[in-house]
């Protein structure tokens, strides 16, 4: 989400590499972009080692060995209990040297919350470009704008290839908390048990639950006490706050309107969230600042992307998990069957599920 350069904010945004488009696409106008995916992710498996080795070796840390040793009991547990698939995914790891391990830029367009897409076999439409590099990721970003197009960059410190490979644990994942870590395990093993082409909000809204009751589930299991009822509080209300935002700017973008009115009242809009955050923020987390930075940094409709795709459905699947008992097999399986459905009649069932809440 970020595990982004924001913080951005208790989401993880991730990246499918869709290696193997390099095998249909070589020769055409993009095949840069491609070739610098295939490269960066080739580079990045060759250094994969054990955990087991990596633990064993005598020229770990002590801190290092920990969290080594907590990720592996997160994924035990994820297989054993939640029912996510049992592989070698986040039993190796990648020490990458630098702090995230791909750059990923979102765009829309000036008027729109609707985001530039880009397809790749097998994965499908997805919502962002990602890169190795950040200074083609600047440079992406650069062409876009001056096709007048809103963008944002994030730095993203996990990774995921859907069960085609054996995913790394990276170095750039180690700084988290333990619960951070853990959540993240358990949101990438949840899209190699389910992922639905050409829908990102569905596949991200599904992982996040599973996520967020997996993690639940990890703090009892480890005998601990339920995540504080105000650090949930938090994350809820200030995630309502960027949605507000986006059904105000939907709205907005549908009036006809002229296009220097229409900027004007985007600008009053995003200036109007801040004013909002500022007092929310200092009413009832008056020590707290995780989010000043991405509140006070530059604003625009690529940055609100996340928050409809990592959010949007979270409510559909907690109601769609208690209808199943809360038995994780029952749900994966209800899960399957509404991946199946068309997308318009997908949406409808969403709707209905998350109004039940």
């Amino acid at each position: 989400m970020p595990r982004s350069n924001a913080g951005l904010l208790d989401h993880g945004y991730r990246l499918w590499v869709p290696l193997l488009i390099c095998l249909c696409l070589a020769g055409c106008s993009t095949a840069g972009y491609y070739s610098q995916l295939a490269h960066g992710h080739l580079a990045l498996m060759a250094k994969r080692e054990p955990i087991s080795q990596v633990m064993s070796a005598p020229e770990t840390s002590p801190a290092l060995r920990a969290k080594l040793a907590l990720s592996q009991q997160a994924r035990t547990f994820a297989s054993d209990t939640l029912a996510l698939p049992d592989n070698s995914s986040y039993r190796v790891y990648t020490d990458l040297g630098r702090p995230y391990v791909v750059w990923n830029l979102f765009a829309t367009e000036e008027f729109s919350l609707e985001p530039v897409t880009h397809c790749f076999p097998i994965a499908g439409c997805v919502a962002y470009r990602g890169f190795y590099d950040p200074n083609r990721a600047r440079g992406a970003a650069a062409l876009l704008k001056l096709d007048g197009k809103d963008t944002y960059i994030a730095g993203i410190e996990a990774y995921s290839t859907l069960g085609w490979f054996d995913d790394p644990l990276l170095s750039s994942m180690l700084h988290w908390s333990d619960d951070r870590l853990s959540a993240l395990i358990f949101h990438e093993l949840a899209h190699q048990r389910l992922y639905v082409p050409n829908d990102t909000a569905f596949n991200e809204s599904f992982a996040t639950f599973v996520e967020r009751e997996g993690l639940r589930q990890w703090r009892v299991f480890r005998g601990l006490p339920a995540e504080p009822d105000t650090m949930v509080d938090q994350r809820e209300r200030f995630t309502r706050l960027v949605l507000d935002l986006r059904t105000h700017l939907q709205r907005l973008y549908e009036e006809p309107l002229e296009a220097p009115t229409l900027r004007d009242r985007k600008r009053a809009a995003f200036d109007r969230f801040r004013r909002e955050y500022r007092a929310l923020r200092d009413r009832e987390w008056p020590n707290d600042h995780r989010y000043d930075r991405w509140v006070e940094g530059p604003l625009n409709n690529a940055s609100l992307l996340p928050f409809g795709l990592y959010d949007q459905w979270v409510p559909a699947f907690a109601a769609l998990f208690e209808r199943a008992g809360r038995d994780w097999h029952r749900f994966y399986e209800a899960v399957a069957e509404l991946g199946k459905q068309p997308a318009v009649d997908r949406q409808s069932t969403l709707e209905q599920l998350t109004e039940s809440q």
